[in-house]
């Protein structure tokens, strides 16, 4: 099969022909027909994010057709549209695994990252780690919804029912969260620095737009910050009221500088979202289909590969880069 493989960490991808992989006992083989590049992919090829299994065939948004079934494998028949995601496997028996906290699994394997993923013709998956995708979305629409969507739909949920929600950042996940929280009546203030965003927040239906530093004439409920920048961090602080949360919904971020106690005080919340659970993949595909949820993509052949990474990079994307595997 064809694939393309990082060999070694900050440096391009090779494109090779490998052996297709072979499914084990409750495991699936699927013949990849999309998947979408993601910024943790860039982390991952850059070396931000430790300890790589290499050589590593990156991806984690993948979608494809069921081709083949490991031993015990029910759950999904030979033809059937599956979506893949980060979270790849979990060891089922921690503290963590047994309380609902799958995503903080110690022993957690994770899909393009410490097991190969879908910049390839083929792939092998848990099968209880997949989703099934609606119809109403094809092969390239479907793949941003598994990575962007799902975590950011978990950065969601962390700000329970908050009537006004800020979004620092307006990648991937903030156009896709942003177009569930419009649809749950919140009352939506997007700060990024690019023009262009702006005006497509503002074709989203969000409440409000503005840069970064700018303050808007009410305090937020809550605030969820995508920027890879800690620096985002205090100013996302300062946004929200006493009571409120500061949710960081990237997987990599440079450091928070320091700040002032008076900006946690208040009784302020500031958290983390770590990856995803089985649960929120299903609540999230069944609520994407329900909004419509609208994917915004650029797609590539497999071979460009390194391309879409590097403009991807370089943020002359919009949404997400695809790549398209026939």
């Amino acid at each position: 099969m064809r694939a393309m493989v990082l060999f070694e960490t900050k440096n391009p991808l090779t494109e090779s022909e490998l052996p297709s992989p072979a499914p084990k006992p409750g495991a699936l083989l699927v013949r990849v027909g999309a998947c979408a590049v993601c910024r943790t992919d860039l982390h991952v090829v850059d070396g931000d994010l430790p300890h790589p299994k290499l050589p590593l065939i990156p991806g984690h948004q993948i979608v494809g057709r069921v081709v083949d079934r490991g031993g015990n494998a029910q759950r999904y028949k030979i033809g059937d549209r599956v979506g893949i995601p980060w979270l790849g496997w979990t060891c089922g028996i921690c503290g963590f695994c047994q309380s609902g906290n799958e995503n903080l699994c110690d022993s957690a394997l994770f899909t393009g990252y410490t097991r190969d993923g879908g910049y390839a013709e083929f792939t092998v998956a848990d099968e209880r780690f997949c989703v099934a995708i609606p119809d109403a979305y094809d092969d390239v629409a479907a793949t941003p919804l598994l990575c962007a969507g799902m975590i950011g739909f978990r950065s969601l949920t962390k700000t329970s029912d908050a009537l006004r929600l800020g979004i620092f950042g307006f990648g991937a996940a903030a156009l896709l969260i942003t177009q569930v929280a419009v649809y749950q009546g919140r009352q939506v203030y997007v700060f990024t620095r690019s023009k262009e965003n702006r005006e497509f927040a503002k074709s989203l239906g969000v409440f409000w737009v503005g840069d970064s530093e700018d303050s808007p004439d009410e305090k937020l409920d809550a605030a969820i910050v995508f920027a890879p920048s800690g620096a985002v961090v205090p100013v996302a602080l300062r946004a929200v009221r006493k009571g409120g949360i500061v949710v960081c919904g990237g997987i990599h971020m440079t450091d928070i500088p320091q700040f002032s106690y008076d900006l946690l005080w208040g009784e302020r919340t500031l958290c983390s979202v770590a990856n995803l659970t089985r649960r929120n993949a299903e609540d999230f595909i069944s609520l994407a289909s329900k909004v419509p949820v609208r994917t915004f993509f650029q797609t590539f052949p497999l071979g460009d590969a390194n391309k879409a990474l590097e403009l991807f990079r370089n943020g002359h994307i919009r949404g997400s880069a695809v790549l398209m595997i026939p």
